[in-house]
């Protein structure tokens, strides 16, 4: 966009100083990113946002769970004395003619900013340090907002729903709109898919049952939304668009998910796929350190399930993608959606072997 419309969008929230710089900030993949530097004073810098309504479709919602989310964990760091608070929550910044509205819309696109935390990095590369403060920061996170006196919307509807997930693979099943559903390997795959299609579904009859709670979960954690200080500490969790209600096996296990694989999500080579226990177990210590004050027994019995239950249902996610006709994710080749689903499914089959010292090392640290 040019600097003149981005400075009108700016001019619309009540921020401090002058702006003197519009700079495109980070790699996004969802959200359109900027910093805005200022001069005055002691002023912040900012972070200007486009929201994706495309893939967030009530944008009113996910700002309202924000504001909701932030505005509690503010509370709460300061009752327990936290220093620095406004580097350890992120702070968006109203609307001038609206201090009740944290975004703007502006010709038909959607917007917010929040204040810059500086001296503050993301970290891409996962290793058992990182591991470990990625769980205890997402254990914390879940924490602090486990008593959060308002209900939460729904910003992706049944993002983590397994029953859901596989409905939509049935329905292409049958439909097959790209011709491939015959293929021996599609074949393979689905029967596989279908053996443990009950066992995979069981947190959705748990929740119906009444026996497993909904809480308010981040639903994307990734070891790169999470800000550090320069000395490797943990300041705060960022990218808050999917936090809503979700079982808590969706903070443990997609993080497991990414972080624990060997190698990429679509890397060919399926030999090389292999879970890293030392990354489960470096994660799972400092989970269970900041998240065990609220878990429900129940909940931590079946963290080893969380961890089996995400590749499945990525598995199911790539395996659908690929027979529509590869209209969701991007491919670089005609097989790119299959390679990412059988990628997906030898990770499981890594997590159902070491099943066993997965059970024995929660069972250690209670």
């Amino acid at each position: 966009m040019e600097h003149n419309e981005l400075q009108g969008i700016v001019s619309l929230f009540d921020f401090q100083g002058t702006v003197s710089g519009i700079a495109p900030l980070g790699e996004g993949l969802i959200n359109d990113t900027y910093r805005v530097t200022t001069t005055g004073g002691d002023t912040p810098d900012y972070v200007l946002q486009r929201v994706n309504d495309k893939v967030f479709p009530d944008v009113d919602m996910v700002m309202r769970n924000i504001g909701h989310v932030t505005s509690h964990i503010r509370r709460k760091l300061q009752e327990q004395g936290e220093q620095d608070v406004d580097r350890k929550v992120l702070t968006f910044v109203p609307l001038k003619e609206d201090a009740s509205r944290l975004y703007a819309k502006q010709d038909g696109k959607y917007w917010r900013m929040m204040v810059f935390i500086p001296n503050a990095i993301t970290k891409q590369a996962v290793n058992a340090d990182s591991s470990r403060a990625a769980g205890k920061a997402f254990g914390h996170f879940q924490a602090m907002l486990a008593d959060i006196p308002v209900q939460l919307g729904e910003t992706i509807k049944d993002f983590h729903n397994m029953e859901f997930r596989l409905r939509q693979l049935r329905e292409v099943v049958k439909a097959d709109p790209a011709g491939r559903v015959s293929e021996p390997r599609v074949q393979a795959m689905l029967r596989e898919i279908e053996a443990r299609a009950d066992e995979m579904c069981k947190a959705e009859r748990m929740g119906r049952e009444g026996t497993l709670p909904k809480r308010v979960c981040h639903c994307d954690t990734k070891v790169n939304n999470m800000m550090f200080d320069s000395e490797d500490n943990v300041l705060c969790v960022i990218d808050l668009d999917t936090v809503m209600p979700n079982f808590i096996f969706s903070d443990y296990g997609d993080f497991l998910r990414t972080g624990a694989n060997k190698v990429a999500e679509d890397c060919p080579d399926m030999d090389k796929v292999e879970f890293d226990i030392d990354i489960f177990k470096a994660f799972t210590e400092g989970y269970l350190q900041s998240a065990g004050s609220f878990l429900l027994p129940v909940e931590v019995e079946n963290l080893p399930y969380a961890t089996a239950l995400f590749p499945y249902m990525q598995c199911v996610r790539f395996l659908w993608d690929y027979l529509s006709g590869d209209k969701y994710w991007k491919c670089q080749y005609p097989d790119h959606n299959f390679v990412r689903a059988d990628n997906q499914f030898h990770l499981l089959l890594s997590i159902e072997r070491n099943m066993p010292e997965m059970k024995a090392y929660i069972n250690s640290l209670l």
